[in-house]
This record gives C-alpha cells, sequence and structure tokens, in this order.
C-alpha cells in the first residue's frame, strides 16, 4: 500500500462565482477537494493531505495533517478574490511537500483550476514541471468551468513533461461545464491508486444513515438522528391536532367527517378503541366542555345525565349522614363492624354500661 503526502490547490479567485456547476464553481469546488482529501486518507492512514488557496496572495491554509475534519473547516474557509496564480501555488506546494513529516512518503499536487491561463508563462512552467519531475513529485490537474482550447493546451504540456516518456502517475482531468464535478473525480484516476483500483468512498453517503459515518463524526450522526426524530413527533402531534379537533378554533362542535363505512369515534364504547381513536375521543371531548352549553347530542346528553346523577347522589346521603350523627349507637355498631376493629369493648366501658342499667 502506497504512502503519499498530497497538497491539495484550491482556485479560489472571482472567476468561481460563476453558476454554471449548481451552485456556485466554488462550492462544487470544495465538495470535490473534500472528496479528494477523504479518498486520499482513506486510502491509507498514514497519509497525510495540506490545503493552499491560489488566488490572490497564495495562502498555506493547512500544513500536512489527517485530521479531515481541519482539512473540511479550511475548505469552507475560502471565499472568492482576485486572480489564480498557478506557477506560484505549484512552486509553494512542492515547497510544502518537501516539508512533510514522513520522508518515505510519495509527493503529489492535486491542483483545481477554473479560471484562464492566457497570462501564465508556459516556458516557466516547463521550467517548473522540469523540476517535479527532478524532484519525484506527481501532479493530477483538474480543469473545469473555463475549458477551452489554450487552457487544455498549456496543462497537457505540464503533464507531458511529467510523465516524460513511460511515466503515466500524473493526469489531467478535463470536466465541462453540465457535468457534476464530485462524479467526475470519483470516476478519475485523481481517486484511484497506482494499482488502479476505485476510490474507498461513496460519494451518494457510503450506505450510512443520513450519508454521514458515525465513526468519523458521531455527533453530527446523532444530532441529525435526533433532529430527524424530533420532526416526527413533530408531524404527528399536528396530524392528531388537525384530525382531532379541526373546529375547536372556530367554537363550533367538533364534529369530524367521518369515511362511508367506518363509525364515528363518539359513537364508539370507549374500552373498543384503539391508543388513536381514545386521543381523537379526548381531544374532541375536551372542546366540547362548556358549563353554558345545552347538551346537542346523544354523548353529550348522557354525560350531562350522569353528571346529574352524581350531583343528586350527595343529596339523597345526606339524610342518611345525619341520622348516623343522632345515632351513636349506629354509628358505633358500624365502626365494630369495620375490618381490624374488634366487638369487645373496654373493662371501663362495661363497668359504666353495667351501673346506668342498674340505675
Amino acid at each position: 500500500m502506497v504512502q503519499e503526502s498530497t497538497m491539495i490547490c484550491v482556485d479560489n479567485s472571482e472567476f468561481m462565482r460563476n453558476g454554471d456547476f449548481a451552485p456556485t464553481r466554488l462550492q462544487c469546488q470544495q465538495d470535490a477537494a473534500n472528496l479528494v482529501v477523504q479518498c486520499k486518507l482513506r486510502a491509507n492512514p498514514e497519509n497525510a493531505v495540506g490545503v493552499l488557496s491560489m488566488a490572490g496572495e497564495v495562502t498555506v491554509l493547512s500544513t500536512m495533517t489527517q485530521e479531515s475534519s481541519r482539512l473540511f473547516m479550511k475548505l469552507h474557509q475560502l471565499e472568492p478574490k482576485g486572480e489564480c496564480k498557478v506557477i506560484s501555488a505549484i512552486k509553494i506546494a512542492h515547497l510544502a511537500l518537501k516539508h512533510r513529516q514522513n520522508r518515505n512518503h510519495k509527493m503529489r499536487i492535486v491542483l483545481f483550476c477554473g479560471s484562464p491561463v492566457e497570462d501564465v508563462d508556459v516556458a516557466e512552467l516547463t521550467k517548473v514541471a522540469k523540476k517535479l519531475k527532478k524532484e519525484k513529485v506527481q501532479a493530477d490537474i483538474v480543469c473545469f468551468g473555463e475549458v477551452d482550447a489554450e487552457n487544455a493546451k498549456v496543462f497537457e504540456q505540464f503533464i507531458d513533461t511529467l510523465n516524460g516518456k513511460e511515466g503515466t502517475n500524473s493526469h489531467l482531468v478535463i470536466v465541462s461545464s453540465g457535468s457534476t464535478l464530485t462524479e467526475a473525480i470519483a470516476n478519475s484516476a485523481v481517486c484511484r491508486g497506482e494499482d488502479g483500483t476505485a476510490a474507498p468512498i461513496n460519494i451518494h453517503g457510503g450506505g450510512f444513515e443520513f450519508g454521514v459515518d458515525p465513526d468519523e463524526d458521531p455527533d453530527l450522526a446523532l444530532a441529525l438522528r435526533v433532529s430527524l426524530e424530533e420532526q416526527r413527533a413533530r408531524q404527528a402531534a399536528e396530524a392528531a391536532a388537525a384530525g382531532g379537533g379541526g373546529g375547536g378554533a372556530a367554537n363550533e362542535p367538533a364534529s369530524q367527517e367521518v369515511p362511508s363505512g367506518m363509525p364515528d369515534v363518539m359513537d364508539m364504547d370507549v374500552g373498543a378503541m384503539d391508543e388513536d381513536q381514545q386521543l381523537e375521543w379526548a381531544l374532541r371531548m375536551s372542546m366540547q366542555q362548556d358549563p353554558n352549553a345545552q347538551p346537542s347530542t346523544n354523548t353529550e346528553g348522557s354525560g350531562n345525565t350522569g353528571q346529574q346523577s352524581m350531583d343528586t347522589q350527595p343529596a339523597e346521603g345526606s339524610g342518611s349522614q345525619d341520622d348516623l350523627l343522632n345515632n351513636p349507637e349506629l354509628l358505633q355498631q358500624m365502626v365494630n363492624n369495620l375490618p381490624g376493629s374488634t366487638n369487645e369493648q373496654p373493662k371501663d366501658d362495661k363497668d359504666k354500661d353495667s351501673e346506668h342499667k342498674a340505675n
């Protein structure tokens, strides 16, 4: 398995604002560069990747690292500005590769270019290519957006100089407008190893839930899963509220239209209802509760009848309560009959009863 250090050169010039690659060239390039990062880091656990920007002043955004999250953050902090400087970017990328930690790693430059290159000095670019070949540095050029004869010719000459007569480890990938940049990169030699194997990554999510590998980013996977569950619960609550009491806001009786052949929940026995029907029944009953309202349905009438019967029970039992208070012997007899009580009176009470009878 080949160990490799890779420097990715990103074009963030003003031409990256164009929308021929939806949504913009810059965003598509960021996704494609992130794909290359994942491909390189998964190909070998000891591989390292760095990132630099080519527009305006060439800047090394990240030196060689194995932290994909850091590279991802640096890529998505780029903003379009200035003009692309291809030759300076290649020289600085070569200098960064020379300072790699593991000297046994092979060196590779992956350069994205979506800007015109008519101002590039072809002679100097060829000189740089010869120097890279001498230092055994390989390069992959991804030309997209501004795909014309001039750009293709310049980069073809650069790659031919790098490869020489027998070399085939440097590649030129040309992606025309209307194509998907990420898919083109995944299917090209940029994401393949020297043995020709395909990229060890799936651009459509890799079969993971939400397209996120929980081993690489467990916090993001958990947040997406919790968000999805909350959204499902919210939708279920809205559906239940809309189905159970759509007319309650207008202070009208909750009369929901029931499809033909299905009984209304208000006419069903509560014990025979399932959980959803009981929830709907409770919602509709709660919206029908009005102390000043006259009973308009059988269900309301039966409920009022039950309430009236409950109200009359205390009145009927009031006479028996007065009888108990006025008859202590009956009250004592009822207490003695309670569970845990004894029918025997205390000795002092028996003496008092006998003296009372003697008198």
